[in-house]
């Protein structure tokens, strides 16, 4: 006789994983979540969001990439979970929302609970860091299509702002500055060519502090600079294509972005794998974030704003200007 559970799934053991990542999960809710986690969809009341005129819900969906196997082989899977959080988050604020909810979907090839409660605590640090909810999500075995061992995420979150002061760069022209935040190290893009730079070993004995940092959520700096009134007129979250297909998704037709290479320091993640790949500066800014995770395009004055803005935990300093153009991504 063969059952479910021979061929692979053991239902018993996801139900156990619910109910011990339960206080994890609740840990990240507010009282705007209804239901607990468990039922078939979760409820969140926005009666309490008065201050909205005409609010607009912004969606993202975003997953971690080949990084998870580097999480996976130096055991940090934490990591993981909290750079599934960041990666879409950030993406969330470019808008200007404020980040509400948050869902995953934990896909593996046999559920090993203690690894999982692991990538579920990442999440909610995340969620946490960002000050939003996470609601809940999926886990699935899926037996003979993942390796022994290996797993993949994918989240899902919401956020919410006011049509009147959604961020749309409409308003980005000639003279504008462009605003770097630091990095924490590659974040999740680029893991395909960085896996087989650095084998396993040295990941796991010294390039982890490097290459496995969890990614950076801007979250807090962004919403305390718009709480204080500071005219944003773009966002761009530095990920998949770099400088040059991020910061493009955000310039008017009439405008170039210029960048200053030399305006910031180059980490020595960045280095060393330009250093072993042996490709040119064109392809690194295009595949990395080079250090700057995030970018603000900002007139000269509200820099003067900025600059006096208390509660920023990140640095940050001018990276570039907007000049007059076709729509180009120039590095310097």
């Amino acid at each position: 006789m063969i059952d479910y559970k021979k061929s692979g799934v053991d239902i018993d053991k996801g139900n156990s994983f619910v109910k011990q990542i339960k206080p994890i999960v609740n840990s990240t809710k507010s009282k705007r979540v209804l239901e607990d986690i468990g039922s078939f969809a979760a409820f969140y009341d926005i009666k309490e969001f008065k201050k909205y005129n005409h609010p607009l819900l912004v969606s993202s969906t975003d997953g971690v990439g080949t990084k998870i196997k580097l999480c996976i082989a130096a055991d940090r899977l934490e990591v993981a979970g909290y750079d599934l959080v960041a990666m879409n988050v950030n993406d969330i604020i470019t808008t200007g929302a404020t980040p509400l909810f948050f869902l995953d979907y934990f896909a593996t090839s046999r559920l090993d609970i203690e690894a999982g409660k692991k990538v579920v605590k990442g999440i909610a640090k995340g969620c946490r860091d960002s000050e939003m909810s996470l609601v809940g999500g999926e886990t699935a075995e899926l037996p003979g299509f993942y390796k022994k061992d290996e797993f993949d995420l994918a989240g899902f979150s919401v956020g919410i702002v006011d049509k009147s002061k959604a961020i749309t760069s409409k308003k980005i022209k000639s003279g504008d500055l462009l605003i770097g935040l630091p990095s924490s190290g590659p974040h999740s893009n680029g893991y395909s060519l960085i896996r087989k730079l650095f084998n396993t070993k040295e990941v796991k004995d010294y390039w982890y502090r490097y290459i496995l940092q969890p990614t950076r959520i801007y979250v807090k700096d962004v919403l305390n600079l718009l709480d204080k009134g500071l005219d944003i007129k773009g966002m761009a979250h530095i990920t998949g294509g770099g400088f040059y297909d991020n910061i493009e998704r955000i310039l008017p037709k009439d405008v170039n972005a210029i960048i200053d290479k030399s305006s910031w320091k180059i980490g020595k993640a960045f280095k060393e794998i330009q250093k072993r790949a042996k490709i040119r500066d064109e392809k690194m800014y295009r595949t990395f974030n080079m250090g700057i995770g995030f970018v603000l395009v900002l007139s000269k004055k509200e820099y003067q704003k900025m600059s006096i803005i208390k509660g920023m935990k990140s640095k940050f300093h001018i990276i570039g200007r907007i000049e007059k153009g076709r729509r180009e991504v120039k590095i310097i």
